[in-house]
C-alpha cells in the first residue's frame, strides 16, 4: 500500500489519494445500497492525464479499479469488489466545447446531465436523455449504463445521443471511438463501449449530440381510478400512432409519498394512479395530437385531466415525478429501485402481478415507470438493518425480474446489470451468448482489472444449470439454487 501510494503521488496530489478508512468507506456502494464493499483506496482525478497516469500505476501493481462519477447508479455497478480502487472522475466537469451549428458538445465525464442541458439552452438546443437523477448524475455514468429517462420514449436512450467517446484502457492506453458529425467508422465500436458498465475502461471525454428545443410543449396530468386504466390509456395513445415526449405513470402509494414531501406537486390524492403526458414538437403537430391524448384518457374514465397553463405549471407537474424517488424516504429507511422491461401490450397485467408479488412477500412496494417504452421501476421500501426484511426484498425482486423475462421482456432498461442482476443473465442469454460477451471483454481487458465482478454470473456455468435459452426455459429460483 505504501509503495502504491508513493507511486500515485507522482501522478496526482497527495490529498486526492484517499486511504483513510473513514474517507474510503463513503465509496462502498452506489445508489442501490443493497451491496457494499470497501475499496482498497480512492483516486480523485481532475484531468485526463491524471486518469491515465493512475491507471498505469494500478496496472503495474496488478490492482483492479472501478470508475465512479456521482454514484447515483442503481445496479451496484460502482461497488468496488476485490479491494479494487475507485477512480473518481466526478471533478472532471468541463464542457469543453459546444458547436451550435453542427449541434454537438464535447464534454468531460463528470459533467452533470442537467448542467449540459442548461448550457445547450443558451444556443436553443437541448440534451435529450433525462434520468430522474438528472440534477446530480454525471454523463460518464449515463454513458456507462446507457441511461434512459422520461423523454427517451420519443428521443431514445443515451446511445442515440453519443457521437464519440475517448476512454482509457486498464493499462492507460487512450482510445478514441467516433467523434463529431462527419466522423465515420465501418464498425460501431462506440456502441460497443456504451452500456459496458465500466468493464472496458474509463471515459475521459465524450462527444454528444444536441437537438433543437421544441417549438411547442404541452403537459397533462391525468388521474385514474385504477392503475390498469392508466396503462390502458397509454396503450390507446400508442395504437393511435402518437409518440409523446413522455408517458409516466405513478401509483397511489407514490402519489401519497410525494404529496407528503417537499416535492408535492398537487397530484390528486383520490386517484389510484396518475399519468404524466408531455407532447412536444411543432405547434401544428401538438395541436393535432392534443385532442387524441385527451380522448384516450377520457375513454379510460379518467377522474380528472389537468393541462399545465404555463411553464411554471409544467415544472410543478414534473417536480413530483422527478422527486418521486426522493419522496420514497417517507416510506422506508432504504429503497430498492428495480428496473425491468416488458412489452407494452402486457403492461397492465404485469403491473397487477407485480402488486400481487409485493403482497405475497409482505414488502412495501410502489410503482413509478416509463409507460411508453414498458420500462418498469417497482420500488421496494425497507430497512436494511432487518435481515428478514432484506431476505423478503431480495425474493420479491427476484420474482419481479423473472416475471418481466417470462412475458418476453428483459432484465434492464437503463440501470444496467451490475451486481444486482448478474446471476439472472442466464434467464436471457444462453451459454454461447454469455461466452461471446465474456470473450469480447477479455480481448479488451484480459486481466479483468476494470470493474471486476460485474455483469456476468459467477459459479457454475449455464450448461451445468441445464439452461438452454428462451424466456420460459428456466425459473429464477432454479438458477439461484444451482
Amino acid at each position: 500500500m505504501k509503495t502504491l501510494a508513493r507511486e500515485l503521488r507522482s501522478v496526482l496530489p497527495k490529498d486526492r489519494i484517499l486511504t483513510d478508512s473513514g474517507e474510503i468507506a463513503l465509496y462502498d456502494s452506489d445508489g442501490l445500497m443493497l451491496h457494499r464493499s470497501t475499496p482498497g483506496g480512492v483516486i480523485v482525478a481532475t484531468t485526463r492525464d491524471e486518469v491515465v497516469g493512475a491507471l498505469r500505476v494500478l496496472d503495474r501493481a496488478g490492482v483492479p479499479f472501478v470508475p465512479r462519477g456521482a454514484g447515483t447508479g442503481l445496479s451496484g455497478g460502482a461497488v468496488p469488489l476485490d479491494e479494487a480502487w475507485v477512480v473518481d472522475v466526478n471533478r472532471m466537469r468541463r464542457i469543453v466545447h459546444i458547436d451550435p451549428l453542427d449541434r454537438y458538445a464535447q464534454i468531460e465525464p463528470g459533467v452533470v446531465n442537467l448542467n449540459l442541458d442548461h448550457a445547450a439552452a443558451a444556443h436553443g438546443l437541448r440534451y435529450a436523455p433525462d434520468p430522474s437523477s438528472q440534477k446530480v448524475c454525471t454523463l460518464g455514468g449515463n454513458l456507462a449504463e446507457n441511461s434512459g429517462g422520461p423523454h427517451c420514449f420519443l428521443h431514445g436512450m443515451t446511445t442515440r445521443h453519443v457521437l464519440g467517446v475517448t476512454f482509457a484502457l486498464p493499462d492507460g492506453e487512450v482510445i478514441e471511438l467516433g467523434g463529431p458529425p462527419g466522423t465515420a467508422e465501418d464498425i460501431d465500436w462506440r456502441g460497443l463501449f456504451i452500456g459496458a458498465e465500466g468493464t472496458f475502461g474509463i471515459t475521459v471525454e465524450a462527444v454528444v449530440q444536441l437537438i433543437p428545443r421544441p417549438e411547442e410543449i404541452r403537459t397533462y396530468l391525468a388521474a385514474f381510478p385504477t392503475l390498469s386504466s392508466a396503462c390502458h390509456a397509454v396503450a390507446r395513445m400508442i395504437r393511435e400512432g402518437l409518440t409523446p415526449g413522455a408517458l409516466e405513470i405513478l401509483d397511489r402509494l407514490t402519489i401519497e409519498a410525494i404529496e407528503a414531501s417537499v416535492f408535492r406537486a398537487g397530484y390528486p390524492l383520490n386517484a389510484e394512479a396518475v399519468l404524466l403526458i408531455e407532447l412536444e414538437g411543432t405547434l401544428e403537430s401538438v395541436e393535432t395530437d392534443a385532442p387524441l391524448v385527451e380522448s384516450a384518457c377520457r375513454m379510460e374514465h379518467c377522474l380528472s385531466l389537468e393541462e399545465a397553463a404555463d411553464e411554471a405549471g409544467r415544472q410543478r407537474l414534473w417536480k413530483g415525478r422527478k422527486g418521486a424517488f426522493g419522496a420514497m424516504g417517507r416510506l422506508g429507511r432504504d429503497l430498492y429501485v428495480l428496473d425491468g422491461v416488458v412489452p407494452r401490450s402486457r403492461l397492465a397485467e404485469v403491473i397487477e402481478e407485480i402488486q400481487r408479488i409485493g403482497v405475497e412477500h409482505d414488502v412495501t412496494l410502489s410503482n413509478v415507470f416509463h409507460a411508453g417504452d414498458g420500462n418498469l421501476h417497482p420500488n421496494i421500501s425497507f430497512d436494511s438493518r432487518d435481515p428478514d426484511q432484506c431476505k423478503r426484498v431480495h425474493a420479491a425482486g427476484r420474482a419481479i425480474l423473472e416475471l418481466c423475462v417470462s412475458v418476453g421482456g428483459t432484465l434492464s432498461g437503463e440501470h444496467g446489470i451490475g451486481l444486482e442482476k448478474k446471476e439472472f443473465m442466464p434467464l436471457v442469454f444462453d451459454e454461447r451468448d454469455l461466452a461471446t460477451q465474456m470473450a469480447v471483454r477479455d480481448v479488451i481487458d484480459p486481466k479483468r482489472r476494470s470493474n471486476p465482478g460485474k455483469i456476468f454470473p459467477e459459479g457454475r456455468s449455464c450448461v451445468e444449470t441445464g439452461f438452454r435459452g428462451g424466456a420460459h426455459a428456466a425459473r429464477t429460483e432454479d438458477v439461484i439454487n444451482d
